[in-house]
């Protein structure tokens, strides 16, 4: 897509913060970031919408969903276990599909938030 920013960041026509990247995936630091640790993981291959998805996604979907608690780790915001099994720490995921999914740049992306939560409620 021509006027994409995912495709022209996964295309580094754009500069960005990379974290991760393979044939598949892309995963970058937000500009402008709502959380302490909040990353943006895409596909390469342009998909406007979760909606426009379809069994041809299937793996990359799949990919996106496993990178994520990997970052989560990476960055410190890993679920983890107290020694009686409590959980402690983790992160929240977010997809937004369409206007009214609050979608602003039409290129399927994952967020990733994570870190002290004094965001709490803000996405």
């Amino acid at each position: 897509m021509d006027n994409c920013i995912f495709c022209k960041i996964a295309a580094k026509q754009i500069p960005s913060t990379i974290v991760y990247e393979d044939d598949d995936l892309l995963a970058f630091k937000d500009i402008n970031p709502a959380a302490p640790v909040h990353l943006l993981l895409i596909p390469k291959r342009h998909v406007a919408t979760l909606s426009d998805c379809d069994d041809s996604h299937t793996e990359t979907l799949g990919k996106l969903l496993r990178l994520a608690p990997k970052l989560a780790a990476e960055f410190g915001c890993a679920v983890s276990y107290d020694a009686d099994g409590t959980p402690a720490g983790g992160f929240k995921t977010m997809i937004n599909s369409g206007p009214n999914g609050g979608q602003e740049v039409y290129h399927l992306h994952m967020h990733v938030y994570g870190g002290p939560r004094p965001w709490r409620g803000q996405h």
